[in-house]
């Protein structure tokens, strides 16, 4: 991706929490499209290869939540986590780590990571289809600043991370 790109139109499937409906599960499905998430907003989003996976929970997404405040003084409206995991996946992982900052994006067919040209195969660990990690800011549903780690090909070998880091993006928005 490059600067000055406009990120795909797609709609995400999501689950969100209606009291309304009452019961043990009070959710309901709610069709999410990229100019709900992207229009009007300067944003970061990050997108991983799985959620509950140890890089992504220990390191990636912790960092974000707890460096929101930072983002926002850099004129940063959202923060948002992506991976190619259904809404129950992902609302769950959310749920697991206390995000109060960060809002979750499921990508549960890939269709976004796809047409972005992010989506890899990860076979050789059994996930399939998944994101490569990257970040990128986002400014009204275009590419501003792209942070993508090294090596994107199917199957790879390692989960190289650094270049997606919050370290490295809140780095050049301070630039």
């Amino acid at each position: 991706m490059h600067k000055g790109v406009r990120i795909p139109d797609v709609v995400f499937h999501t689950r969100v929490r209606d009291e309304s409906i009452g019961g043990d599960n009070p959710f309901r499905w709610q069709d999410m499209t990229t100019a709900d998430y992207f229009g009007g907003k300067r944003v970061v989003l990050f997108s991983l290869p799985g959620a509950f996976t140890p890089t992504c929970s220990t390191f990636q997404l912790p960092g974000y939540e707890n460096g929101a405040a930072d983002f926002t003084a850099q004129g940063i409206d959202e923060i948002y986590c992506m991976s190619v995991n259904d809404s129950f996946v992902m609302n769950a992982w959310a749920k697991s780590q206390n995000l109060e900052n960060v809002k979750v994006i499921p990508d549960g067919a890939g269709e976004f990571n796809r047409l972005l040209g992010m989506l890899v195969d990860k076979s050789n660990i059994g996930f399939g289809m998944r994101s490569w990690r990257y970040a990128a800011v986002i400014n009204d549903g275009v590419v501003e600043a792209w942070f993508e780690e090294p090596g994107r090909e199917d199957n790879h070998g390692a989960d190289p991370y650094g270049e997606s880091s919050p370290e490295t993006v809140l780095a050049w928005l301070k630039s």
